[in-house]
Formats: structure tokens, C-alpha cells, sequence
């Protein structure tokens, strides 16, 4: 059961936040079902699933359930942005999606899968960890920090997508360090980030660009530590 909850959750990682560039989402909030970015997307989650699932025939029905409900609720997410906040609409959204795969899981449990190494729980629960502390992780932060705008945000003086790698790769060396157990390591890179964005929280007349950095930062580095506690405890359990 477990092992198929990761498969199932890593191919859902996959194809909602690591293969679904923001143009897809645009060109899909604006076409809806005419959209070809909607298969695409209901494809790369079909490859998704059927390579985690080492493409066993017996769990072609529970992928293809999996594929079409995913569809049909993107179709129900844009209808609900439409009538309520664009962040209640994205939470609904990850929740039934979620409970799709947990059903399916319910469902099949009694399946037996064969493992190699690289289907181990250990591997598999790493492989999600790494992804929830960068790419969901990402898309969480937007979700959230959507709320503000601020006329800093123009990137035409900054490197494309600059700050999304940084805060990858701040939250990668953040969980890192925890499951290492180097807590020490993590006030150093808390340090080093303040004092490279000291220009910005110094600029006096930008009281509003100083709480938005530092809401940022406490958010990246609080969902990496968590990425990195959860996967330390149930590192433990499995």
C-alpha cells in the first residue's frame, strides 16, 4: 500500500508541477477543453503512471481512471476560478486530485508489486521528498504570495525565473542539511541570503518590498524544514 501511494503521488508531482510549464496553464484557463496543452497534460500524467507502475497491465484500468478524473477536474478548477479565489480554487483542486489516487489505492491494495532497487520505499520516499521541498514547494510559494503585488516583481533587471532556482535551491541545501543533521549549517545560509538582499531590506522607502522578501524567505525555509522533518520520521517508520 505504501509503495503504491508513492508511485502514484510521485507520477501526480510529475505531471502537475514538474512537467506543466505556466504557459500550459494560461493557454488552458483560456481554452478549456479546446485546449491541446489539457492532453498533453492527461498524457505525460498516462507515461507518468505507467512507468512508475513498470507498465503492469493489471493496473492499466486504475491509470486510465486516474488520467481521465484528472482531466475532467482541471476542467472543474478553471470553471472555479472563475467564482471563487484563485488559491481556494488550486487547494480543491490538489484535494481531489489526491483523493482520486488515494481511492485507487484503497481500491488495489491487495496487488502485489514487485520491486527492484529503484522502486525501494526508501528510494520512493526520497524521490517525493525532494520533489515536495522544490517543485511543489515552488508552486506553493506563488499560490500564497499571489496575494501581494508589487511593482518590484517587473523582471525585466533580473535573470529569467531567477528567484524560482534560488528558492529551490535554497530549500534543496535547507532539507539537505536537515536530514544530515547539520542544523548549524541552515543559520549560515539564513545569514548569507540577508546579507546579499541587505541592499533591498535597507531601502527605506520600501517598507512593503522588505515584509514581502522576508514573508518569502520565513515560507521557503519553513516548508523546506518541513519537507525535511516529515521525511527524517517517516524515514524511521517504513
Amino acid at each position: 500500500m505504501i509503495e503504491l501511494s508513492l508511485k502514484l503521488l510521485i507520477a501526480h508531482v510529475i505531471g502537475d508541477f514538474v512537467f506543466q510549464p505556466n504557459s500550459w496553464i494560461e493557454h488552458k484557463k483560456i481554452n478549456t477543453y479546446k485546449s491541446k496543452y489539457l492532453y498533453i497534460h492527461g498524457f505525460i500524467h498516462l507515461v507518468a503512471n505507467l512507468v512508475l507502475l513498470q507498465f503492469k497491465t493489471k493496473y492499466l484500468i486504475p491509470v486510465v481512471v486516474i488520467v481521465l478524473s484528472h482531466i475532467i477536474i482541471d476542467l472543474f478548477k478553471f470553471y472555479l476560478e472563475k467564482k471563487i479565489n484563485s488559491r481556494w480554487a488550486f487547494l480543491i483542486d490538489q484535494v481531489l486530485h489526491l483523493s482520486i489516487l488515494f481511492t485507487v489505492v484503497y481500491t488495489i491494495t491487495s496487488l502485489e508489486i514487485n520491486l527492484s532497487v529503484f522502486y525501494a520505499k526508501e528510494v520512493l520516499l526520497f524521490t517525493l521528498a525532494l520533489l515536495l521541498s522544490t517543485f511543489v514547494s515552488s508552486i506553493a510559494m506563488k499560490v500564497i504570495m499571489s496575494k501581494w503585488k508589487l511593482k518590484e516583481d517587473s523582471t525585466e533587471e533580473s535573470l529569467v525565473k531567477a528567484g524560482k532556482y534560488i528558492g529551490v535551491l535554497e530549500r534543496l541545501l535547507v532539507f539537505g542539511f536537515i536530514v544530515l543533521n547539520h542544523w548549524n549549517i541552515i543559520g549560515w545560509l539564513i545569514t548569507a541570503k540577508s546579507i546579499f538582499r541587505f541592499g533591498d531590506l535597507t531601502r527605506a522607502k520600501d517598507r512593503k518590498l522588505t515584509e514581502y522578501i522576508l514573508i518569502g524567505t520565513l515560507l521557503s525555509f519553513g516548508m523546506a524544514s518541513l519537507m525535511g522533518f516529515l521525511y527524517v520520521y517517516l524515514a524511521d517508520k517504513i
